[in-house]
């Protein structure tokens, strides 16, 4: 007998289409282009269905926190759909070479260990992803992310290790903080290095992240659902 065939909530087209009305609102309000920001439906402990349903509805940027789960769930999808696949979590060197194998854009570099081991594994891939730096602009002990006092030096030696790989920066605002302070020193070290992609702003609190100067917003819940 066969098995059930399990379905993705039916809302997940509506749900992109409001994001997207969000995202175009509040770029409108700040003076900005919506074309200006690419939006990143995250996916994390999502199945594979969730993610097909956002394939159909159009989405092509998704983004994973874990190495093992997109692993699991995103290369049968690329035998019938174009997209692009951000790792968005914490990276682990020893899982350097799968990011490199898998992943269109590491959001995530944060330390030189990590380089060194993207560095490595770039080469015996012959892959190059997309980079960003990761900043923990908090500076919360808890998450990962370079801190601020070092951000501008671990920028330079990446911006001259990684050419033009290294297009922007990334961070996760401490959630009991107004992000806006810390979106907008983001943007200023993007700027100071001139890099052009400002990954900043969750379902929360995208909004403000754009007004900040963000161009890739990382939305989950208001897609999927509470996980």
């Amino acid at each position: 007998m066969a098995s059930p065939v399990t379905s993705a909530p039916p809302d997940i087209a509506d749900n992109l289409r409001h994001v997207h009305d969000r995202i175009a609102n509040a770029a409108i309000a700040a003076g900005r282009q919506p074309e200006e920001i690419t939006l990143v439906a995250v996916s994390k402990t999502k199945p594979v269905e969730a993610v097909r349903a956002a394939l159909r509805a159009g989405q092509r940027v998704f983004g994973e926190n874990r190495v093992q789960e997109a692993q699991g769930k995103f290369p049968p999808l690329r035998t019938d759909h174009q997209f692009t696949l951000h790792l968005i979590g914490g990276l682990q060197t020893n899982k350097a070479r799968d990011a490199v194998r898998i992943a269109d854009v590491i959001e995530t570099l944060d330390r030189p260990k990590l380089a060194d081991a993207i560095a490595a594994a770039m080469q015996r891939e012959g892959r190059s992803p997309t980079l960003l730096v990761e900043v923990n602009v908090g500076n919360e002990e808890q998450k990962s992310g370079v801190s601020r006092d070092n951000a501008d030096g671990f920028i330079d030696e990446c911006k001259g290790r990684f050419g033009r790989q290294l297009v922007g920066l990334m961070c996760v605002p401490p959630l009991d903080e107004d992000p806006r302070p810390h979106f907008t020193w983001l943007a200023d070290r993007a700027a100071k290095h001139r890099l052009s992609v400002l990954s900043m702003g969750m379902s929360a609190d995208f909004e403000a992240a754009i007004a900040c100067g963000a161009t890739w917003v990382r939305v989950g819940t208001a897609i999927f659902g509470a996980r």
